[in-house]
């Protein structure tokens, strides 16, 4: 089985790649992990200041996860794997990329205006050397858009 891994948060561009993953996972029969992406705060002058802003960062991306969790549920009856880390999103995404290898392709949403975002440059620029292939989701695309390709 295949797994679709999506690194998301709470723009619009993760909600497409997520939405064209776990559409493509129903489609195929595979599956989708979900790793949920905590920022490391580096705000260090009080420690238990500190502790508390990562530990709500920290709430909300469960609370994003587990609402994507969710609905991926609802659709295809399969409940994706749920992983919240705290650190630098490259940094996190291709460490879960070597610990995984049942990871059978990064799905990422490009911005639908501007710069495609900091992940979509980093990785289209390391692209060769993944593991794995890796699907950008344009972030003009539509919902129907994204049902008509996976």
């Amino acid at each position: 089985m295949r797994v679709y891994l999506v690194a998301i948060d709470e723009t619009d561009e993760a909600g497409k790649a997520l939405r064209f993953a776990s559409r493509r996972a129903k489609n195929t029969g595979d599956a989708v992990h979900i790793l949920a992406l905590v920022p490391k705060e580096n705000f260090t002058v009080f420690g238990g200041v500190q502790a508390t802003i990562e530990q709500e960062a920290r709430d909300r991306a469960e609370v994003i996860a587990s609402s994507a969790a969710g609905s991926i549920f609802a659709e295809s009856g399969k409940m994706p794997v749920i992983s919240v880390q705290v650190g630098k999103a490259s940094d996190v995404i291709q460490a879960y990329l070597a610990e995984h290898p049942e990871v059978a392709a990064l799905v990422l949403g490009a911005a639908a205006e501007g710069a495609p975002g900091p992940l979509v440059t980093h990785f289209t620029a390391c692209a060769g050397s993944l593991p794995c292939p890796l699907y950008i989701v344009p972030g003009t695309f539509t919902d129907e858009d994204i049902d008509r390709l996976a």
